[in-house]
Formats: C-alpha cells, sequence, structure tokens
C-alpha cells in the first residue's frame, strides 16, 4: 500500500512522491486539550477527524500512525479498532491511510495490512515468522539501520531525529545531511521525522525523502483545544 502510493504519485505525473505523516501522541494531546476533553473517548474522535480531514485547520495527512505506546496490547488494539471503526463508517474518499504501531494484533485484527515497528521488533517478528502478509515499516537512525530495514523486507523507514526536538533533548538532530546518506542507502521510501515544522518543509523537499512525519504539528494543532 505504501509502494502503491509512490506508484500512484508518479502515474499521475508527479516527478516523486511526497507524503505527509501524522504521528499520534496522547500526552501532547492532553497537554493543549481542556480537562474534560483528556480521555480516551474524545482522543478518538479527534484523531478519526485528523484523519478524516474534518478537525484541524490544515491539509489532512495521508497517513496517520497510531503510536500510543503508554498502552498496554488489550489497550491499544481497542484505540486502534475504535478509530479504525469510527473512520471505516464514513468511507470517505482520500482519508488518511490508518498504521498501527507495534502491536501485529491490532494490524491482523482491523485487517489494515500495514504495522509500524521498531527496528528491533521487526528483526524479532520478522525471525519468527509474525509478519507474514503485512507491509511493515520501521524507525532507523543511522545508514547501516536503513540497510539493515530494507534487507529485512521493510516497505518504508522513518529517519530521525532531522532537527531539534523536545522528544529528544540534549541529542544533537542529525540535519538533513544524514537524511540525504539515508535517502542514497536505499530503494525503499525514505521519510524524515523529529522537530519538523512547516518551515522545513520546503528544504525537505528538496531532498530525495518521500515525505515527512510530524507528531506536535498536529497533536498541538488548534483541533486539541475543540
Amino acid at each position: 500500500m505504501i509502494m502503491s502510493m509512490c506508484e500512484e504519485n508518479k502515474r499521475t505525473g508527479r516527478s516523486r512522491p511526497f507524503v505527509q505523516i501524522a504521528v499520534s501522541n496522547w500526552e501532547l494531546y492532553c497537554s493543549r486539550c481542556p480537562a474534560g476533553k483528556k480521555n480516551h473517548k474524545d482522543y478518538l474522535k479527534f484523531l478519526a477527524g485528523l484523519a478524516l480531514g474534518e478537525s484541524i485547520g490544515k491539509k489532512r495527512p495521508n497517513i496517520l500512525i497510531l503510536r500510543e505506546k503508554q498502552l498496554l496490547e488489550q489497550e491499544y488494539v481497542e484505540l486502534f479498532m475504535g478509530l479504525w471503526e469510527e473512520v471505516k463508517k464514513y468511507g470517505k474518499k482520500g482519508t488518511a491511510m490508518l498504521i498501527p504501531h507495534m502491536y501485529v494484533l491490532a494490524a491482523r485484527q482491523a485487517g489494515c495490512g500495514l504495522l509500524h515497528l521498531p527496528l528491533p521488533l521487526l528483526r524479532e517478528y520478522r525471525n519468527q515468522g509474525r509478519l507474514s502478509g503485512l507491509q511493515t515499516g520501521t524507525s532507523i537512525h543511522s545508514v547501516q539501520e536503513a540497510r539493515e530495514a530494507e534487507k529485512l523486507g521493510a516497505a518504508y523507514v522513518t529517519a530521525g531525529h532531522i532537527f531539534s526536538t523536545d522528544c529528544k533533548k540534549g541529542v544533537p538532530p542529525r540535519d538533513l545531511e544524514f537524511l540525504e546518506q539515508v535517502c542514497a542507502s536505499v530503494t525503499i521510501p525514505v521519510y524524515a521525522i523529529g522537530g519538523i515544522h512547516e518551515e522545513h518543509i520546503s528544504r525537505i523537499q528538496k531532498t530525495k525523502a518521500a515525505g515527512v512525519c510530524q507528531m506536535s504539528e498536529y497533536m498541538l494543532g488548534s483541533a486539541a483545544m475543540k
């Protein structure tokens, strides 16, 4: 599905795809929303609105990765399935593609065929034969990891962190030179992640990256206040 998105962009005349990926984060959402909205029911509505392009004053993302490390597996599956069903029932053309994070069960239960994994889990699950039928992406932090991910069958990689971010306080950013090196080292799509704001987009578009992943730009947007 990720690769087919790239092919569709090529077919329609774009020289290369540029994909906007939103990454969810419960803590960031809660930091901006009213106290009465700090619950999973309202969070699910917020995420559904984001995927449907109805709850934020900006372009709808092409992809939404539900990344909620604070949840146990069953809690995560319940949240993802709730989001999956909420978005699915509208059947709206152009709705953001939903990708579960870390839990194979969520991908299997939804039947979405997609999953994002940390690289150590990609290694483990691939060796265990648990990823049959799934297109799997992973996060990398070096050229060597990017090459390994491709050999493991990853459909794409997210490379970071590119710019300074509060999520990695005190850790120097890798910047665009690193991003270019990763792009040159693999044939699969590479998405920049880490400290990416709107003023960075034009610079990243000049690289060979397939797109960007943004967390705070979506989680801290005006929709979080509704």
